[in-house]
């Protein structure tokens, strides 16, 4: 006989089985591991624009502090 697979869930400290929750509460369940997942996928994202944003700042600021060499007119 197959052992029945339960998927543990832990809400406040209490742990509680998926598949003993009702149908909305599963919905909720899935909609905060998909939440989860995209808060996780937002903040990667955010550190590389932050990441780029700060050599770009660098980028300017070295910019700004090489000498601009104007042509001399004859």
């Amino acid at each position: 006989m197959a052992e029945k697979k339960t998927t543990p869930i832990s809400v406040d400290g209490v742990e509680y089985v998926l598949e003993d929750m009702s149908p909305e509460q599963q919905t909720m369940v899935n909609h905060i591991s998909d939440l989860d997942r995209k808060v996780r996928s937002t903040q990667f994202n955010l550190d590389q624009l932050n990441v780029g944003r700060q050599a770009f700042v660098e980028m300017l600021s070295k910019s700004l502090k090489e000498p601009v060499f104007e042509p001399v007119d004859e």
